[in-house]
């Protein structure tokens, strides 16, 4: 005896708590899933595959928000139930989330902690498929004195960040203090033995010139297993920066 297949739901036959603006209206934007916003800007699925299905496999597909950030409209189209439309108005709205990113990015000069400074790189760091090294020179009020200086690019070992190369532009800022970071493309924030060994080199650097290092941040991705996107190697105790 065969099986009666499960009927196919429609976005607006699915229970009327799962629907994606009840959801969105019900506990606010900021805590519906991706899919639930992705549906919402689609609209419509296909055939035999509702709005939400679509949303989910367009993640899937792609992986992460971040790779439909940096996707092209014409990949979005190679998925059934998304024509040249709907991939642009995608796009767009993908788009204006990066660029208020940036805006935001461009309006924060201070820097309290960690997570100002990875926050400052996230969106950066995201479409970056190699390691950058940055520089957060500070004032004695943890204000920038100018904006992040990428100091070197490629795999971070200490062969190439050098004490001259951080250092410069801090002391051509006339900066107090500096805070460095970099980002890891794998998204996995552990430190390596090369990120920890950097980072005394750079401390003790920072004592014989009199510009305290006050950080080091690895910038990633929120991955399963890790607390947040980005490590502190000051709060993780892993190095010591109060080196007398």
């Amino acid at each position: 005896m065969s099986e009666t297949p499960a009927k196919y739901l429609t976005a607006k036959e699915l229970p009327h708590r799962l629907q994606p603006r009840e959801m969105f209206d019900r506990i606010g934007a900021e805590h519906v899933p991706d899919e639930v916003l992705l549906a919402i800007l689609l609209r419509f699925g296909t055939k035999g595959h509702n709005v939400v299905d679509l949303s989910r496999e367009l993640l899937l597909t792609f992986g992460s928000l971040t790779a439909l950030v940096k996707a092209k409209p014409s990949e979005f189209t190679q998925l059934k139930g998304i024509g040249k439309v709907k991939a642009r108005e995608l796009k767009t709205a993908l788009e204006l989330a990066r660029r208020l990113s940036q805006e935001q990015v461009e309006s924060s000069p201070m820097i309290h902690g960690p997570e100002d400074a990875a926050r400052l790189l996230r969106e950066q760091a995201r479409e970056l498929e190699h390691e950058r090294f940055w520089v957060f020179p500070l004032n004695v009020r943890n204000e920038l004195k100018c904006q992040p200086i990428v100091v070197t690019q490629g795999t971070l070992n200490a062969s190439l960040v050098h004490a001259r190369e951080v250092f410069a532009p801090a002391i051509d800022c006339k900066a107090a203090a500096i805070l460095v970071a970099h980002n890891h493309p794998s998204g996995n924030t552990s430190p390596s033995p090369e990120d920890l060994k950097v980072t005394r080199d750079l401390i003790a650097a920072g004592k014989i010139l009199g510009i305290k290092v006050l950080d080091h941040v690895i910038v990633g991705q929120m991955l399963p297993g890790q607390s947040a996107y980005y490590l502190s190697l000051r709060e993780s105790g892993l190095v010591n920066f109060d080196v007398i």
